[in-house]
C-alpha cells in the first residue's frame, strides 16, 4: 500500500466517522429537551460553582454542584467520567447560542463534577451565584490528533522513524532475525523482537502470556540502554503494563490525567512525580499567586488596578508554564520507559518537551484493537516498533459501518501480517489458562492447531478448586445445553439490533444455581450474551441473588478470564438466522475467557446454519457433555412450550413437582394461555399469542421432520436389496435424535460412524438371533419388541413429544436394570454396593444415587453419535 494513498484514504474515512458522531450529537441537541437529556445521563441542569482553582498548565478548574438552597445534595444519575469533553451553558438551554465554553471532566463524585477549562475569553469571569448547564459533547481531540499524525506521516522524510516507515509500507524487506534455535515460544518471541532492526509482531492468542512477553522485551531493551515509548489503545491495558514493569524495578513514567489511572499506579504518573520534584514548591507558590489574582479581579477593584492584576495574572501564567515545562522535560528524560495511551502520545501533550529522536523503540500492546491511524501518533517517534496483540479477537470499535467496510476496521497488525506473513511475526503457542478440551476448538478453528495447553492447566476442572464439590456440572469442561425442538424461541422484538430469549435465561439461572450450590463462587463465573437485551434479561434474573456475578456482552470480557463461562447464544428461529453471532471473533473471545468450564446454551438447529458455530457445536458434542433443554423443563415455565392432548384438549398445567417424579412419568402439559407455577410458587404468564403460534409451528415442524425421516427408513426396509441406510453429516443433534428414535421403534440397528464434521448416522437391519441364545436374552428381546410396539403406537396416536418418549424410555431401561440386578444378585449372592460410581468410557458419567438425591432427571449423553440413557 502506497503511503500517500493510505493517508488520503484514511483521512476520508476518519472524516466520515467523525461526521457520524457529530450528527448523532446534533440530533440529540436539536430534538431532545434538556430535561430528557438529563434523564439520559448526558446533561446536568442548574448547577452552581462550588469552588474554583488553577490546575496543570494554568487551566481553570471549576467544581460544579447542585443547588444547595433547594435541598439538593447529590447529582442525578449520569454518564459523565474523567476525560469526557463537556460544554458549559447558561440556563437558557443547551444550544450553540447559549454555550459559554468547553472543558474536560477531571473528576466526578455523587455530589459534584470537576471540569478543567483552558483560557477563557477576555473579560469573562464565572459568577458563583449563577446557574449553569453541563452537556457531554462529542470528543474531537482524538480525531484531530490522528489527522495531525497522518499529515505528518505523509510529509515525513528524515527522522528516527524513516526506516520504520519504509518497512511498514513495504518500501524494503526487513532484516532476518538472528536466533532460530530457541524452542520455547516466549523466549523465541523475545529473541526475535531484539534481533529485528525495525519491526517485530508478537501474536498472542488467549492465555499465552502476551503481556509477560511484552514486559520481557521492554526490560531487555532497557538493559541495552534503549529509551522506550510504550502505548496501548486503552487506559486499562497501559496501567497493566505499568504495574508489571514497576514490580520489575524499571524506571517508568505514566502520562495521562491521574483521574483516569488506577489508584495503585498513580504514584508513577507525571502529576505525582512532578509534585515531588525540586521545582514543586516554586510551582505551587505560582499557582497560589494566580488564585489570589483571580480573587482580586472578582472583588471589583478600580479599572487601573484591575488592569494591573490582569497583567500580573498573564506574567504568572507564563512563568508557571516555563517552570512546568522545565520540570516535565527533566522527568521525561530521566525515565527509561514512558507509557501512555495511543492518543496520549500526541505532539501537543507532554512529549512536546522531548526532542523528536529521543525514543529508540515504540511498543504498542493490544495493537489489534486500535485504529491504525491512532498507532501512527506514537510510531512517528520510533526507529523500531514492536506490535503485540491478537487479531483473531475483537477488532477496533467503529460506529460507521460504511467506514468499517471500506477498511477503517483493518488494524495495523493484521495488515502487516497479510503483507509480510511469518517473516515479521512470532506466535506464542503455549497457553496457561484453558482446560485442553476448551482450548482445542479455538486452536483448530482460529490458530492453525498450533496451541498446546501447559501441563498445569491441561486437565484442570471446577471440582479441583478448593471448596468446590464434585458434581456433574463441575466435572466436565464442556457442556452443551441444546434447546432445539423445545419451543424456546427468541423473543419477537421491534428493535432489530437486539434480541432476547427468556427460555435460555431460565436455563442459565438453573446452571448458575447448580455451580454455586456445588461451591463455586459467583465472582468466578462469567455470563456472556451477544445481545444487550439478553444481558439485561439475565441481570434482572440473576443479579439480585448473585451480586458478584458478572453478566456482560463479549466486549466487556476482552482480555479477561474466569473459572467458568456460561454463554447464551439467544438465536432460535425457523429461518436459521444467526445475525450478530456470525462474527467469528466474538465467539472466539467468549469461549476462550474460560479456564475450567464452558457451558453453551443454544438452539443447535438454528446456530449450525453458520459454519463457525457448527464447528463449536460439533466439538462440544464430540468432547463434552450434551443435554437437551427438556431436562430443565420441569424447573422453568417457558411461555412458548406446549403439548396438545390426543383428544384435542390441552392437559392441565404442570406444577412444581420434583424431578424424581418427572423421571417416573411423562411431563405434564401446559394449557394454551394458562399460567404455570415455578419452584417458588409464584405464577408467571403463559405468554402472548405470538409465542403460542411459535410453539404450534415448532410442533408442526417436529412432526413434519419426524414423518420425513420415518418415511426414508420405511422405504429402506421395503427395499430388500439394501442392507444399510446412511444419513448425511449435516444432520444436527435434533435430527439425529429423531433417527435414533425411529430406528428403535422399527427394531433396526443404529450407530454413528466417522469423526468430527464427517460423522454420520447409519441404520441397518438387525442380525438374526442365534438359536443358542440364553433365555434371559430372549426375554430381553421380547420386552424390547413390546416397548417398541408401545412406542410406535404412542407416536401414531399423539403429536410428537420427544420429552415424553425420552422419559418413558428411561423408565423402561431403569426397570430392566433393576430386574437384571436382582437376577444377578440371586445367582452370585453378592449384594450390590449402594451409591458406587462405575467407571465408564470417555464422555459417560454414572452417578445414580447423586442424581436421585438431587431430584433431577438422569443426564443423557452423546457418545460416538449414539444416545445413552441414565446408567
Amino acid at each position: 500500500m502506497a503511503l500517500e494513498k493510505f493517508v488520503a484514504t484514511t483521512l476520508e474515512l476518519l472524516q466520515e466517522e467523525r461526521e457520524a458522531e457529530i450528527e448523532e450529537n446534533r440530533l440529540w441537541q436539536e430534538n431532545v429537551s434538556p430535561k430528557d437529556l438529563q434523564n439520559k445521563g448526558v446533561c446536568l441542569l442548574k448547577l452552581q460553582i462550588g469552588s474554583q482553582s488553577t490546575g496543570l498548565y494554568g487551566r481553570t478548574v471549576l467544581v460544579l454542584e447542585p443547588r444547595k438552597h433547594l435541598g439538593f445534595s447529590s447529582l442525578p444519575s449520569n454518564s459523565f467520567g474523567p476525560g469526557d469533553i463537556a460544554g458549559l451553558y447558561d440556563t437558557a438551554g443547551c444550544t450553540a447560542a447559549s454555550q459559554i465554553t468547553t472543558g474536560i471532566v477531571t473528576r466526578v463524585s455523587q455530589t459534584s463534577v470537576s471540569v478543567a477549562f483552558d483560557e477563557l475569553k477576555d473579560g469573562f469571569s464565572f459568577d458563583t451565584d449563577a446557574q449553569y448547564n453541563l452537556l457531554k459533547l462529542a470528543n474531537d481531540v482524538t480525531y484531530k490528533r490522528m489527522k495531525q499524525a497522518l499529515n505528518a506521516l505523509n510529509g515525513y522524510n528524515n527522522g528516527p522513524a524513516a526506516n520504520l516507515i519504509n518497512v511498514l509500507f513495504a518500501m524494503h524487506v526487513p532484516v532476518e532475525f538472528l536466533n532460530l534455535n530457541l524452542d520455547d515460544s516466549q523466549k523465541e518471541a523475545v529473541s526475535f523482537a531484539l534481533s529485528q532492526r525495525e519491526l517485530a509482531v508478537i501474536h498472542g492468542p488467549p492465555g499465552t502470556g502476551k503481556t509477560t512477553t511484552v514486559v520481557e522485551i521492554i526490560l531487555q531493551a532497557v538493559k541495552q540502554g534503549q529509551k522506550v515509548l510504550c502505548c496501548a489503545p486503552s487506559n486499562v491495558a497501559v496501567d497493566n503494563l505499568v504495574e508489571r514493569l514497576a514490580r520489575c524495578k524499571a524506571k517508568v513514567l505514566r502520562l495521562g490525567h491521574p483521574a483516569r489511572l488506577l489508584e495503585s499506579i498513580q504514584k508513577h504518573s507525571l502529576d505525582a512525580i512532578l509534585a515531588q520534584s525540586d521545582n514543586a514548591g516554586i510551582i505551587a507558590d505560582i499557582r497560589k499567586d494566580i488564585d489570589k489574582a483571580f480573587t482580586g479581579m472578582k472583588k471589583g477593584h478600580a479599572k487601573g488596578e484591575r488592569g494591573n492584576l490582569k497583567r500580573e495574572l498573564g506574567e504568572l501564567r507564563k512563568e508557571l508554564k516555563t517552570r512546568e515545562a522545565t520540570a516535565i522535560s527533566q522527568i521525561l528524560k530521566s525515565a527509561d520507559v514512558v507509557l501512555s495511551t495511543n492518543t496520549g502520545a500526541c505532539v501537543d501533550g507532554p512529549l512536546k518537551f522531548l526532542p523528536a529522536e529521543h525514543f529508540d523503540w515504540v511498543v504498542i500492546d493490544e495493537c489489534a484493537q486500535a485504529l491504525e491511524s491512532s498507532c501512527w501518533i506514537a510510531l512517528l517517534r520510533a526507529r523500531k516498533c514492536i506490535l503485540a496483540g491478537d487479531y483473531k479477537q475483537l477488532p477496533p470499535t467503529i460506529k460507521s459501518q460504511k467506514a468499517a467496510s471500506k477498511g477503517l476496521s483493518l488494524s495495523l497488525m493484521e495488515r502487516l501480517i497479510q503483507m509480510y506473513g511469518d517473516s515479521v511475526v512470532r506466535m506464542l503457542t503455549v497457553q496457561y489458562r484453558m482446560n485442553g478440551a476448551i482450548m482445542e476448538w479455538a486452536s483448530k478453528e482460529m490458530y492453525q492447531g498450533k496451541l498446546t495447553a501447559h501441563s498445569s492447566v491441561e486437565g484442570h476442572l471446577l471440582k479441583d478448586l478448593p471448596g468446590v464439590a464434585s458434581t456433574e456440572e463441575t466435572s466436565v469442561p464442556l457442556l452443551l445445553i441444546d434447546t432445539a425442538g423445545c419451543g424456546l424461541s427468541e423473543m419477537e422484538v421491534a428493535d432489530e439490533q437486539s434480541k432476547g430469549n427468556q427460555g435460555e435465561v431460565d436455563i442459565v439461572e438453573l446452571h448458575i444455581k447448580a455451580l454455586t450450590e456445588a461451591g463455586l463462587k459467583a465472582k468466578d463465573i462469567a455470563v456472556i450474551a451477544p445481545y444487550n437485551l439478553q444481558v439485561d434479561l439475565l441481570r434482572q434474573k440473576l443479579s439480585a441473588r448473585h451480586p458478584e456475578l458478572e453478566i456482560k456482552s463479549v466486549d466487556g470480557f476482552q482480555g479477561r478470564e474466569k473459572e467458568a463461562v456460561v454463554l447464551s447464544l439467544v438465536r432460535s428461529n425457523r429461518r436459521g438466522e444467526v445475525g450478530f453471532l456470525a462474527e467469528d471473533r466474538r465467539i472466539n473471545v467468549a469461549v476462550t475467557r474460560a479456564r475450567r468450564h464452558v457451558a453453551v446454551v443454544c438452539d443447535t438447529q438454528t446456530v449450525q446454519n453458520h459454519p463457525f458455530l457448527k464447528s463449536l457445536v460439533s466439538h462440544m458434542t464430540e468432547f463434552g457433555e450434551v443435554r437437551t433443554a427438556f431436562e430443565y423443563i420441569q424447573d422453568i415455565a417457558p411461555q412458548n412450550y406446549t403439548r396438545d392432548h390426543k383428544d384435542g384438549k390441552a392437559a392441565p398445567a404442570a406444577t412444581s413437582t420434583s424431578k424424581q417424579k418427572a423421571r417416573d412419568q411423562p411431563a405434564a402439559k401446559v394449557k394454551h394461555g394458562q399460567k404455570k407455577r415455578g419452584s417458588s410458587g409464584q405464577e408467571s404468564g403463559a405468554g402472548s399469542e405470538k409465542q403460542t403460534k411459535s410453539c404450534t409451528s415448532k410442533q408442526e415442524e417436529n412432526r413434519s421432520r419426524y414423518a420425513e425421516i420415518r418415511e426414508q427408513v420405511e422405504n429402506f426396509i421395503k427395499d430388500s436389496s439394501r442392507h444399510q441406510l446412511q444419513f448425511p453429516p449435516s444432520f444436527n443433534s435434533h435430527d439425529r435424535l429423531l433417527v435414533h428414535q425411529v430406528a428403535e421403534e422399527l427394531g433396526l440397528v443404529h450407530e454413528s460412524k466417522g469423526e468430527g464434521n464427517s460423522r454420520c448416522i447409519t441404520v441397518s437391519r438387525p442380525v438374526a438371533s442365534k438359536p443358542t441364545e440364553k433365555p434371559e436374552q430372549e426375554e430381553e428381546k421380547e420386552e424390547e419388541k413390546q416397548a417398541q410396539a408401545q412406542e410406535k403406537e404412542t407416536v401414531h396416536q399423539l403429536p410428537l413429544d420427544l420429552k415424553s418418549l425420552h422419559l418413558e424410555r428411561m423408565k423402561r431401561e431403569q426397570q430392566k436394570r433393576e430386574e437384571h440386578a436382582k437376577q444377578k444378585k440371586a445367582v452370585n449372592n453378592v449384594p450390590p454396593v449402594q451409591g458406587q460410581t462405575t467407571k465408564k468410557a470417555k464422555g459417560e458419567i454414572s452417578r445414580p444415587n447423586e442424581d436421585k438425591q438431587r431430584g433431577r432427571p438422569l443426564c443423557w449423553k452423546w457418545e460416538e453419535g449414539q444416545i445413552h440413557g441414565p446408567q
